[in-house]
């Protein structure tokens, strides 16, 4: 996915509720941005982080610029918009990136599915094959203990809509269907994912059940810049 124009660079200031950050430019000028995030951003919001936002041509935003990337002190570029996993992936996907996924002729987005009324990112379906649905888990949490581990984790808080995401797969899987939960890495840092227990041990523990129910858990991690993101790597899930 390539920026409508490269993104601006900033100085990060501070993010607060939850969808606001303030930003400094070199001149000494601050402003507010909009912050397309709901988690915590552990390690991916610190103050005097280098900062790369966006500009809308919307008149009528509050806020026209969008906080796109951070980098953090060991120079690893983070894209803090959440928006943008799904975006990726359907690149991918299209273009035939992620091969676990290929080989289906249509690609839905945000198709309503399931018991407990949820919408599924991406349902793949061909002809004489299972339906395939996709979940995409944007993962931006390196481990803080040991950033050089490359150790990232999902979810970054609590999650009670990420749990029923799983049960939901879980019963895809049950009625016939391919079921896939995809984690997106949009942190350069990070070369492995796991789910992340401390955090979330009943997210963790039903990641643990949709494995041994048949539910596929893919990790592919994006190259970023100020110009572009794009879904290139697989990584190891443990």
């Amino acid at each position: 996915m390539k920026y409508t124009t490269p993104l601006q660079h900033a100085t990060l200031l501070k993010r607060y509720k939850r969808f606001l950050a303030d930003l400094r430019l070199s001149d000494g000028s601050e402003f507010t941005a909009h912050c397309a995030n709901t988690g915590k951003m552990t390690g991916c919001a610190e103050p005097d982080f280098a900062a790369f936002y966006s500009t809308s041509s919307n008149l009528k935003r509050k806020y026209p610029h969008s906080l796109e990337l951070t980098q953090n002190q060991f120079g690893h570029l983070i894209c803090v918009n959440t928006a943008i996993a799904n975006k990726i992936v359907a690149e991918a996907l299209h273009a035939a990136l992620i091969s676990e996924l290929n080989g289906y002729t249509k690609i839905q987005p945000e198709v309503k599915y399931g018991d407990e009324n949820s919408r599924i990112d991406f349902l793949l379906t061909a002809p004489q094959r299972p339906d395939c649905y996709v979940e995409v888990k944007s993962v931006t949490l390196l481990n803080q203990n040991d950033p050089q581990s490359g150790q990232g984790y999902f979810p970054d808080a609590e999650t009670i809509r990420g749990q029923k995401h799983i049960r939901e797969l879980i019963e895809m899987v049950a009625q016939g269907h391919r079921a896939v939960l995809l984690f997106a890495v949009l942190h350069q840092g990070i070369k492995q994912v796991s789910a992340a227990r401390l955090i979330d041990e009943k997210y963790a523990q039903l990641v643990d059940l949709a494995i041994t129910k048949g539910v596929e858990v893919l990790a592919y991690k994006a190259d970023i810049s100020s110009v572009e993101i794009t879904l290139t790597k697989k990584l190891t899930f443990n």
